[in-house]
């Protein structure tokens, strides 16, 4: 390893297990880098198996106690921890820009956000109900009760760290169970030292929550195949994630799972193209397209096509490129030069099959200038595939019905969008959308904290927030009461 006087974060060199601060055991280390300038922000040494296994039985053994614990004490830690947080806004802000590339902007949606889901915890905990029901059976009396799954395991990504672990974590917790959270080895200052650090600060009990950093070269599916863990959280790629299932069904645990998306911007021909354009630019551009539920295809009118063309160019060219630290930037640098090659191969091999290249942007070190390209086709590996980059993919149609089926000829469906003027209609093409989450006259980009979150198709399983967040980290356990001696019908 590195001296710690070239390391920015030099404080940031262990990991959080079974309430401890401690060096992971593993030969391998993590550098973790500014991606704009490629600072080194942190370097320490790696989970092993062991430290997992480790983590998974401290869990086990602090989730019971915290299950039984009242429903006001567990309340009363995600209150205080969403406290903190508002309090630690700007330091967490600061992280979020250093580590992951993320603007002034989109840094303060994902704190903002995560505030607001530990808020709504809070409430979880006074909603681990009992419901009394009736039954045939003269004399017995019929209980069905609400109760934590035990032990969750999660693995959460680099491009939104803190809020999607957060997502994780805070329902988890408030439920009664324990989490073991694996952070992205990109992020793991954001994605989980902060979080460990927050509910450490807010008086969590040690035990109830690991975070582990690791290379999945060493520690392969040991995260997912432990035996503690009854729920395994994952947010991340669809190809990732159909793993992930793959191997958690043979122990036939539950997953929770939000995937890829390939989201549609679509925009009819009675749409307002001046509100539509300012609405595509914010859910591409945001956090440079880096995000599951981005605009990936923007599918316009002919009537308004060319209109609409011009007009997100123009916008386009006002978009800020540059430092995360400037507060007027708005695309900053990509994560890794593994996905700028990936995104320069999709626009290379679309130019190649006839789409048209509206504005040419440029490729400097991590940092990529937007690219619009128009008549783009369903074909297109830059409309097939999420792009996860400030690249423009607009397609043009001819109706409202050839809309919803370009729309839903993707194997993705997590986010949309519609664009009209007469809001009923708007409504009746987001019910003919395959897709989890859609948004009459706005943007792809919408999180909060009590609705429900997640894809169909490839896009995932389940939900996460909201009321139906509580389905993914609890069980029902029927118990009858024969409160009278019963009469069977032979002895």
């Amino acid at each position: 390893m590195s001296s710690t006087t070239s390391v920015k974060y030099a404080q940031w060199n262990k990991l959080y297990l079974g309430g401890e601060w401690r060096s992971g055991t593993s030969s391998r280390t993590v550098t973790v880098r500014n991606p704009y300038n490629q600072e080194v922000l942190a370097e320490f040494p790696l989970a092993s198996v062991e430290d997992i296994d480790q983590a998974y039985r401290k869990a086990q053994a602090a989730q019971q106690g915290w299950a039984e614990e009242s429903a006001f004490t567990r309340a009363e830690v995600m209150e205080r921890a969403a406290s903190i947080l508002a309090q630690r806004k700007d330091e967490i802000v600061r992280y979020l820009v250093e580590e992951t590339g993320s603007s002034q902007l989109k840094a303060s949606i994902e704190v903002d956000a995560s505030i607001g889901d530990i808020k709504l915890a809070a409430e979880y905990a006074h909603k681990m109900t009992a419901v009394i029901l009736p039954s045939a059976i003269p004399g017995k009396e019929n209980r069905v009760y609400r109760t934590p799954v035990g032990v969750v395991g999660a693995i959460t990504p680099w491009n939104w760290p803190f809020y999607l672990s957060i997502r994780v974590v805070a329902p988890a917790l408030a439920t009664g169970n324990a989490i073991v959270l694996k952070a992205d080895s990109q992020t793991p200052i954001t994605g989980g030292l902060l979080v460990a650090d927050l509910f450490e600060q807010a008086g969590l009990p040690p035990g109830l929550l690991s975070v582990v950093v690791a290379d999945l070269d060493e520690i392969g599916d040991a995260m997912v195949e432990h035996p503690v863990p009854r729920v395994i959280s994952f947010t991340g790629s669809t190809a990732a994630g159909r793993h992930i299932a793959e191997v958690a069904a043979r122990s036939l645990r539950k997953v929770a799972l939000e995937l890829g998306g390939n989201n549609v911007f679509i925009v009819l021909d009675d749409a307002d193209v001046d509100q539509a354009v300012a609405a595509a630019a914010f859910g591409k551009y945001l956090h440079q397209g880096q995000i599951c539920i981005a605009t990936n295809r923007m599918i316009v009118h002919r009537k308004v096509y060319d209109e609409f063309v011009e007009k997100f160019m123009a916008a386009t060219e006002k978009v800020k490129v540059g430092d995360p630290a400037d507060p007027e930037t708005v695309i900053c640098p990509l994560i890794n030069e593994r996905q700028a090659k990936r995104i320069m191969g999709l626009i290379d091999e679309s130019l190649k099959m006839g789409a048209r290249l509206v504005l040419e942007g440029k490729l400097e070190g991590l940092l990529m200038y937007p690219y619009i390209l128009a008549d783009v086709t369903n074909d297109m590996p830059i409309a097939k595939n999420e792009i996860f980059g400030p690249v423009a993919a607009i397609l043009p149609v001819d109706s409202e019905e050839e809309a919803v089926n370009i729309a839903n000829e993707s194997d993705y469906g997590l986010s949309g969008a519609v664009f009209t003027g007469d809001l009923e209609r708007g409504i009746r093409v987001a019910q003919r959308i395959v897709t989890g989450m859609i948004h009459v006259n706005d943007q792809t980009v919408n999180v909060e904290s009590n609705v429900p979150f997640g894809g169909e198709k490839a896009s995932g399983i389940g939900r996460y927030c909201g009321e139906w967040g509580i389905e993914e980290f609890t069980t029902l356990k029927w118990i009858s009461v024969q409160k009278e001696p019963r009469v069977y019908p032979f002895s």
